[in-house]
């Protein structure tokens, strides 16, 4: 099991979040702020099966607006881990 984190453009969260459950991935959303020019930017957190890592990231490369500015990143993606979680 993997735990994806993915900075993003707040502009890009609905149809990100849109692709991610429409192929059964289950997402947390979390409004944040942060880069050079404190703009709105937003987290999301995903839990994913490892095999389904790479499917993933196609989801996001995919659906993610294209960037004018080529020194821009549409998003920064970590992939964590995750030894145990419970659900309560």
């Amino acid at each position: 099991m993997k735990l994806m984190m993915i900075i993003m453009q707040s502009s890009d969260v609905d149809v990100i979040v849109n692709a991610l459950t429409e192929n059964a991935f289950r997402v947390t959303h979390i409004a944040s702020t942060g880069g050079f020019l404190r703009r709105g930017m937003s987290t999301l957190i995903v839990g994913v099966e490892d095999e389904k890592v790479d499917e993933a990231i196609q989801i996001l490369r995919f659906n993610l607006s294209p960037e004018l500015d080529p020194s821009m990143r549409r998003a920064t993606i970590f992939v964590l881990p995750v030894e145990e979680f419970h659900q309560v």
